[in-house]
């Protein structure tokens, strides 16, 4: 398992390692289009992930949590999942307003 997120080419996904799994989660470049709105490159969608980690890290943990996904099983996200998480967990600087 790498130790920071990469691109895979050839299953054109950005992976990203969860030490605490012991596994990688993929996310495929589709769920990028769907949650950016065009069709992205590979550095857009590492953009993205560096501006939203927490929304990927929080979505896969859930993921993990409700599919009882066995330690060192890699998983993949969908746009969905993300976009739940997006939503419902949105950081707020200062607190809750």
């Amino acid at each position: 398992m790498k130790d920071k997120a990469h691109w895979r080419s050839d299953i054109d996904a950005l992976m990203f390692p969860m030490w605490d799994h012991g596994a990688a989660c993929a996310v495929h470049r589709g769920a990028f289009r769907t949650l950016l709105g065009f069709d992205p490159t590979a550095n857009d969608c590492f953009a993205y992930f560096e501006k939203f980690e927490w929304a990927f890290r929080s979505a896969a943990g859930i993921k993990i949590a409700r599919n009882c996904v066995p330690g060192g099983m890699n998983l993949h996200l969908t746009s969905r999942d993300i976009a739940r998480n997006l939503i419902e967990l949105k950081p707020v600087k200062g607190g809750e307003k």
